[in-house]
């Protein structure tokens, strides 16, 4: 019977605590920059032109994307809802399902999923090739502070453009519903339009939802502005902190969703 030699464990063990301790690293210097930024937040009343520019850069970078995708995905809500809801005898609550899962759920997801892939990359090869190219090093040679400059007006655009972006998903998905259950179908207008008013709250679901897309419009953008800071200056080294913004800010927001969800709608 073979048996592991202890120098073989020993190995093994050294390289799961170097990984351990380079994980707890990443953290502190991510919560570091996220406290350093906070800190200059100050910048959205003295250069409140900057964080336009930036909301609508991110904005626009997104919002073909995010009305395409908020119509499908309300279209597959709409079809799968009536043929679940049939079984029933409860094709009247399509209006409603429909503007709960959009409100509550695939709205603030989906929308910082799909930015993550595209604003957020963009975001983070925009900061790493500014390192790589010695641009931020110069701002400091300047005394311009990069982190108020570059790093604080795209944190706020971040932070306003998911919110934004979640309501419009929502009020497109919510338009495909009714085009399908409605206007293809054939379920009754008024009872799809009143079940939906009579059965979302304002502050149960919207507001809800409206503080998932915020939280997770501040991790997408933290996490892209972390990885592009912190970048190599190399080709290579954007490549990756581009591919690392999209693996961890899609894993932070599903991880992050399960959290909230917990925490508003369980009643933990």
């Amino acid at each position: 019977m073979n048996r592991a030699s202890p120098s073989g464990f020993r190995a093994r063990l050294e390289l799961l605590g170097a990984a351990f301790l380079s994980g707890l690293e990443q953290a502190g210097a991510f919560l570091l920059l996220l406290v350093s930024i906070a800190r200059r937040l100050g910048i959205l009343v003295t250069r409140p032109r900057l964080v336009a520019a930036q909301v609508h850069f991110l904005g626009n970078y997104s919002l073909a994307i995010i009305l395409v995708s908020g119509l499908f995905v309300g279209l597959v809500l709409g079809l799968q809802g009536y043929y679940t809801l049939r079984r029933y005898g409860s094709e009247e609550a399509l209006g409603l399902v429909v503007a709960l899962s959009l409100v509550r759920e695939l709205g603030p997801v989906v929308t910082a999923l799909l930015f993550a892939g595209r604003a957020g990359t963009a975001l983070t090869a925009e900061i790493g090739l500014m390192k790589a190219g010695e641009q931020l090093s110069a701002m400091e040679a300047m005394a311009v502070d990069p982190v108020t400059r570059v790093l604080a007006p795209r944190l706020l655009g971040g932070l306003i453009a998911v919110p934004v972006l979640a309501t419009l998903f929502s009020a497109v998905g919510v338009l495909g519903g009714w085009l399908v259950g409605v206007g293809l179908i054939g379920v009754d207008q008024g009872a799809f339009w009143s079940q939906m008013s009579g059965g979302v709250a304002v502050y149960e679901d919207i507001l809800n939802g409206l503080v998932k897309a915020l939280v997770f419009g501040l991790l997408v953008t933290q996490i892209a502005l972390y990885f592009g800071y912190s970048a190599r200056p190399t080709p290579d080294g954007v490549s990756r902190a581009t591919t690392a913004t999209v693996v961890v800010g899609s894993l932070a927001v599903l991880g992050f969703d399960f959290i909230l969800t917990a925490l508003m709608f369980s009643g933990f």
